[in-house]
Protein backbone atom coordinates (compact mmCIF):
# COMPACT_ATOMS: atom_id res chain seq x y z
CA UNK A 1 0.00 0.00 0.00
CA UNK A 2 1.18 3.45 -1.20
CA UNK A 3 1.07 6.66 1.34
CA UNK A 4 -1.39 7.84 -1.18
CA UNK A 5 -3.62 4.79 -0.35
CA UNK A 6 -3.98 4.94 3.57
CA UNK A 7 -6.89 6.74 4.82
CA UNK A 8 -6.21 6.73 7.92
CA UNK A 9 -2.89 7.31 8.61
CA UNK A 10 -0.44 6.41 11.86
CA UNK A 11 1.46 9.24 13.14
CA UNK A 12 4.11 9.96 15.61
CA UNK A 13 4.56 13.28 16.77
CA UNK A 14 7.20 14.95 19.29
CA UNK A 15 7.13 18.26 20.97
CA UNK A 16 10.33 19.33 21.78
CA UNK A 17 9.97 23.14 22.04
CA UNK A 18 8.47 23.11 25.65
CA UNK A 19 9.88 22.37 29.25
CA UNK A 20 9.69 18.61 29.44
CA UNK A 21 7.50 17.98 26.19
CA UNK A 22 6.00 15.32 24.68
CA UNK A 23 5.40 12.03 22.45
CA UNK A 24 2.25 11.21 20.85
CA UNK A 25 1.29 8.17 19.10
CA UNK A 26 -2.03 8.38 17.24
CA UNK A 27 -4.05 7.23 14.35
CA UNK A 28 -6.73 9.91 13.12
CA UNK A 29 -8.76 10.45 16.40
CA UNK A 30 -7.71 7.78 18.47
CA UNK A 31 -4.79 7.67 21.44
CA UNK A 32 -2.39 4.67 21.15
CA UNK A 33 -0.33 5.90 23.11
CA UNK A 34 1.26 9.19 24.50
CA UNK A 35 4.21 9.87 27.40
CA UNK A 36 4.77 13.54 28.80
CA UNK A 37 8.06 14.48 29.37
CA UNK A 38 9.97 15.36 32.47
CA UNK A 39 11.02 19.17 32.75
CA UNK A 40 14.03 17.99 35.07
CA UNK A 41 15.44 15.63 32.50
CA UNK A 42 17.43 16.50 29.48
CA UNK A 43 14.57 15.40 26.33
CA UNK A 44 18.21 14.00 24.90
CA UNK A 45 18.41 11.59 27.78
CA UNK A 46 14.63 10.52 27.66
CA UNK A 47 12.70 11.32 24.39
CA UNK A 48 13.98 8.10 22.57
CA UNK A 49 13.02 5.94 25.49
CA UNK A 50 9.34 7.80 25.35
CA UNK A 51 8.96 7.12 21.61
CA UNK A 52 10.15 3.12 22.07
CA UNK A 53 7.25 3.41 25.49
CA UNK A 54 4.72 4.52 23.00
CA UNK A 55 5.03 2.21 20.24
CA UNK A 56 5.27 -1.10 22.86
CA UNK A 57 2.51 0.25 24.47
CA UNK A 58 0.33 0.56 21.18
CA UNK A 59 2.05 -2.87 20.19
CA UNK A 60 3.48 -1.18 16.53
CA UNK A 61 7.05 -0.83 15.23
CA UNK A 62 8.61 2.25 13.77
CA UNK A 63 7.60 0.60 9.99
CA UNK A 64 3.78 0.81 11.28
CA UNK A 65 4.09 4.53 10.97
CA UNK A 66 3.01 6.53 8.28
CA UNK A 67 3.62 9.97 9.14
CA UNK A 68 6.54 11.90 11.63
CA UNK A 69 5.87 15.35 13.10
CA UNK A 70 6.35 17.31 15.58
CA UNK A 71 7.02 21.09 16.66
CA UNK A 72 9.08 22.73 14.79
CA UNK A 73 9.37 26.34 16.88
CA UNK A 74 9.65 28.82 18.33
CA UNK A 75 10.62 27.31 21.90
CA UNK A 76 13.92 26.17 23.59
CA UNK A 77 16.70 25.88 20.91
CA UNK A 78 18.33 22.92 22.07
CA UNK A 79 14.48 20.91 22.96
CA UNK A 80 13.94 21.94 18.85
CA UNK A 81 17.42 20.68 17.61
CA UNK A 82 16.59 17.35 19.49
CA UNK A 83 13.23 16.69 18.05
CA UNK A 84 13.77 17.67 15.30
CA UNK A 85 17.39 15.81 14.36
CA UNK A 86 15.69 13.03 16.25
CA UNK A 87 12.65 13.45 13.36
CA UNK A 88 14.43 13.86 10.21
CA UNK A 89 16.78 10.53 11.26
CA UNK A 90 13.61 7.97 11.56
CA UNK A 91 12.35 9.68 8.47
CA UNK A 92 15.45 9.58 6.44
CA UNK A 93 16.12 5.79 7.61
CA UNK A 94 12.53 4.75 7.19
CA UNK A 95 11.91 6.73 3.99
CA UNK A 96 8.39 8.29 5.18
CA UNK A 97 7.22 11.65 4.89
CA UNK A 98 7.26 14.25 7.72
CA UNK A 99 5.71 17.41 8.93
CA UNK A 100 6.97 20.32 10.96
CA UNK A 101 4.33 22.44 12.99
CA UNK A 102 4.64 25.86 14.45
CA UNK A 103 4.38 25.18 17.93
CA UNK A 104 2.41 28.02 18.49
CA UNK A 105 -0.16 27.05 16.17
CA UNK A 106 -0.56 23.97 18.09
CA UNK A 107 -0.62 25.87 21.36
CA UNK A 108 -3.47 27.85 19.55
CA UNK A 109 -5.16 24.68 18.31
CA UNK A 110 -5.24 23.87 21.98
CA UNK A 111 -7.64 26.86 22.61
CA UNK A 112 -10.32 25.53 20.13
CA UNK A 113 -12.77 27.50 18.12
CA UNK A 114 -12.22 31.45 17.72
CA UNK A 115 -12.14 34.59 16.31
CA UNK A 116 -8.74 35.13 17.65
CA UNK A 117 -6.32 33.38 19.82
CA UNK A 118 -3.24 34.79 20.84
CA UNK A 119 -0.71 31.93 21.36
CA UNK A 120 2.49 32.31 24.20
CA UNK A 121 5.18 30.38 25.31
CA UNK A 122 7.79 31.86 27.58
CA UNK A 123 10.96 33.09 25.35
CA UNK A 124 13.24 33.55 28.95
CA UNK A 125 14.48 36.54 30.81
CA UNK A 126 10.54 37.09 31.49
CA UNK A 127 9.52 37.83 27.45
CA UNK A 128 6.89 35.77 25.35
CA UNK A 129 6.88 34.41 21.97
CA UNK A 130 3.47 35.76 20.85
CA UNK A 131 1.07 35.14 17.68
CA UNK A 132 -2.33 35.63 16.66
CA UNK A 133 -4.48 32.78 15.09
CA UNK A 134 -8.07 32.43 14.17
CA UNK A 135 -9.45 28.85 14.60
CA UNK A 136 -12.79 27.55 13.09
CA UNK A 137 -15.21 25.19 14.34
CA UNK A 138 -13.39 22.19 11.97
CA UNK A 139 -10.39 23.00 13.39
CA UNK A 140 -8.47 24.62 10.90
CA UNK A 141 -5.98 26.87 12.26
CA UNK A 142 -4.94 30.47 10.46
CA UNK A 143 -2.29 32.71 11.40
CA UNK A 144 -3.44 36.34 11.47
CA UNK A 145 -0.13 37.79 12.16
CA UNK A 146 3.78 36.87 12.62
CA UNK A 147 5.46 35.33 15.64
CA UNK A 148 7.02 38.11 17.87
CA UNK A 149 9.56 37.94 20.67
CA UNK A 150 8.35 40.76 22.89
CA UNK A 151 8.69 41.83 26.36
CA UNK A 152 5.01 41.44 28.43
CA UNK A 153 4.65 45.26 27.78
CA UNK A 154 5.09 44.91 24.49
CA UNK A 155 2.97 42.01 24.21
CA UNK A 156 -0.09 43.75 25.49
CA UNK A 157 0.42 46.79 23.17
CA UNK A 158 0.59 44.89 20.63
CA UNK A 159 -2.84 42.93 21.05
CA UNK A 160 -4.62 45.86 22.91
CA UNK A 161 -7.24 46.90 20.65
CA UNK A 162 -8.53 43.69 20.27
CA UNK A 163 -11.48 43.85 23.29
CA UNK A 164 -12.59 40.22 22.78
CA UNK A 165 -9.32 37.88 22.57
CA UNK A 166 -8.55 34.20 24.05
CA UNK A 167 -5.07 33.62 25.60
CA UNK A 168 -3.42 30.68 25.35
CA UNK A 169 -0.14 28.40 26.52
CA UNK A 170 2.15 28.36 28.64
CA UNK A 171 3.32 31.87 28.01
CA UNK A 172 -0.29 33.63 28.89
CA UNK A 173 -0.02 31.17 32.11
CA UNK A 174 2.69 32.20 33.16
CA UNK A 175 1.80 35.97 32.48
CA UNK A 176 -1.83 35.82 34.00
CA UNK A 177 -1.56 38.39 36.94
CA UNK A 178 -0.22 40.89 34.13
CA UNK A 179 -2.66 39.98 31.97
CA UNK A 180 -5.84 39.78 34.62
CA UNK A 181 -4.14 43.22 35.75
CA UNK A 182 -4.51 45.22 32.66
CA UNK A 183 -7.89 43.89 31.66
CA UNK A 184 -9.18 44.74 34.52
CA UNK A 185 -7.46 48.37 34.58
CA UNK A 186 -9.47 48.72 30.52
CA UNK A 187 -12.88 47.52 31.79
CA UNK A 188 -12.45 44.03 29.89
CA UNK A 189 -13.45 40.96 32.22
CA UNK A 190 -10.78 38.64 32.45
CA UNK A 191 -11.93 34.77 32.69
CA UNK A 192 -10.37 31.77 33.20
CA UNK A 193 -12.40 29.01 31.34
CA UNK A 194 -11.83 26.54 34.78
CA UNK A 195 -13.82 28.87 36.69
CA UNK A 196 -17.41 28.70 36.58
CA UNK A 197 -17.68 31.78 38.54
CA UNK A 198 -16.71 33.50 35.46
CA UNK A 199 -20.06 32.41 33.60
CA UNK A 200 -22.13 35.07 35.06
CA UNK A 201 -19.97 37.43 34.87
CA UNK A 202 -19.87 37.75 30.83
CA UNK A 203 -22.40 40.11 29.44
CA UNK A 204 -23.25 39.45 25.50
CA UNK A 205 -21.26 42.00 23.41
CA UNK A 206 -19.11 43.15 26.03
CA UNK A 207 -15.53 42.77 26.38
CA UNK A 208 -14.02 39.21 27.32
CA UNK A 209 -10.26 38.30 27.37
CA UNK A 210 -10.26 34.38 27.96
CA UNK A 211 -7.90 32.47 29.26
CA UNK A 212 -7.42 29.16 27.78
CA UNK A 213 -7.12 25.72 30.56
CA UNK A 214 -2.97 23.70 29.41
CA UNK A 215 -2.59 21.26 27.49
CA UNK A 216 -0.28 18.33 29.27
CA UNK A 217 0.76 17.16 25.79
CA UNK A 218 0.83 19.69 23.33
CA UNK A 219 2.39 16.67 20.80
CA UNK A 220 -1.75 15.43 20.65
CA UNK A 221 -2.25 19.03 19.07
CA UNK A 222 0.93 18.39 16.69
CA UNK A 223 -0.67 15.10 15.73
CA UNK A 224 -3.72 16.62 15.18
CA UNK A 225 -2.72 19.85 12.62
CA UNK A 226 0.22 16.82 11.03
CA UNK A 227 -3.16 14.91 10.08
CA UNK A 228 -4.56 17.61 8.26
CA UNK A 229 -1.38 18.25 6.24
CA UNK A 230 -2.02 14.57 5.14
CA UNK A 231 -5.07 14.51 4.01
CA UNK A 232 -4.08 17.93 1.95
CA UNK A 233 -0.74 16.56 0.50
CA UNK A 234 1.25 18.99 2.00
CA UNK A 235 4.19 16.80 3.95
CA UNK A 236 7.47 17.67 3.93
CA UNK A 237 10.97 15.54 3.07
CA UNK A 238 13.70 15.14 6.04
CA UNK A 239 15.68 17.40 4.72
CA UNK A 240 13.12 20.59 3.63
CA UNK A 241 12.05 20.63 7.45
CA UNK A 242 14.15 23.05 9.11
CA UNK A 243 13.31 25.24 12.92
CA UNK A 244 11.64 28.38 13.10
CA UNK A 245 13.70 30.53 16.03
CA UNK A 246 11.95 33.61 15.80
CA UNK A 247 14.78 35.47 17.87
CA UNK A 248 18.60 34.52 17.94
CA UNK A 249 19.83 32.08 21.03
CA UNK A 250 21.09 33.19 23.98
CA UNK A 251 25.17 32.57 22.54
CA UNK A 252 24.09 34.59 19.47
CA UNK A 253 23.36 37.64 21.65
CA UNK A 254 26.55 37.13 23.81
CA UNK A 255 28.47 37.47 20.50
CA UNK A 256 26.74 40.72 19.78
CA UNK A 257 27.33 42.47 23.60
CA UNK A 258 31.19 41.73 22.93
Amino acid sequence: MTLNEVNDPIILSLETATRGGGVFLGQRNERLAARNGNPEVSQSASLLSDINDCLVEARLSLDDVDLFACASGPGSFTGLRIGIATLKALAASLQKPCVGIPTLQAVAHVAGPSRATVALLPAGRGEVFAQMFSMSADGSVVALDTPGHLSPQKMVERYARFRNLTWAGSGAHSQRDFLKLYAQQNEIVFAEHSREENAGSMKPGGSVWKLAPLESNLAKHVATLALQLFETDQLQSPHSLSAIYVRPSDAELNLQCR
